[in-house]
């Protein structure tokens, strides 16, 4: 009965340990790798499609390429960590030649009050994913490199813990072998 449970604990912990390691390869390594940068979703105003709690991670693009119907993270105010994921709804060029944007949050009515300017936009949404959002909301970018630091360095005590557990569970078992030199011959 013990070996049961040993079993079904190990295959949770096996469980947790791949859950929370998705968890920072899509939020954290994936986006990092690519120069992206993930963002929570905090308002309704992106409802349905990607609701509070999203996990939003935007990839840069030359502004030149963006068009009607991109979903773009904008940074509100020059200096400021605020920052909004709206979908575009019209791009202009004025008599200078200099581009803007005007955005909408799907689930408003009306669009945005400003438009946008291309030093305003921070990325085109690459992906999202429902609920991660909250986590990431939850933890500061010092924090956030501290928790992939500390899962990484759980992971490796972890294999270390079952790396020695075995060898040492080798050592006591006798093997087949073993069995066959303790024969008596008479």
């Amino acid at each position: 009965m013990s070996s049961v449970i040993a079993r079904v604990g190990q295959a949770i912990a096996w469980f947790v340990i791949l859950l929370v390691l998705t968890v920072l390869v899509v939020a954290v390594l994936i986006p990092r790798i690519a120069g992206a940068t993930p963002y929570a979703v905090l308002t309704g105003s992106m409802r349905p499609s990607y609701p509070p709690g999203t996990l939003i991670v935007a990839k840069p693009i030359d502004p030149e390429q963006i068009r009607i119907g991109d979903v773009v993270t904008i940074q509100l105010e020059s200096g400021k960590a605020r920052y909004v994921t709206h979908r575009v709804t019209s791009v202009s060029t004025n008599r200078r030649g200099e581009l803007s944007f005007t955005t909408r949050g799907d689930a408003n009515d009306t669009p945005d009050a400003d438009r946008r300017r291309p030093e305003q936009v921070r990325g085109k949404l690459w992906y999202s994913v429902p609920h991660l959002g909250r986590i990431n909301g939850l933890l500061t970018g010092q924090q956030r490199q501290w928790a992939v630091y500390g899962v990484a360095g759980g992971l490796l005590l972890y294999a270390g813990y079952m790396f020695t557990s075995s060898i040492r569970d080798r050592r006591s078992r006798p093997s087949a072998d073993d069995d066959r030199h303790e024969e008596v011959s008479t």
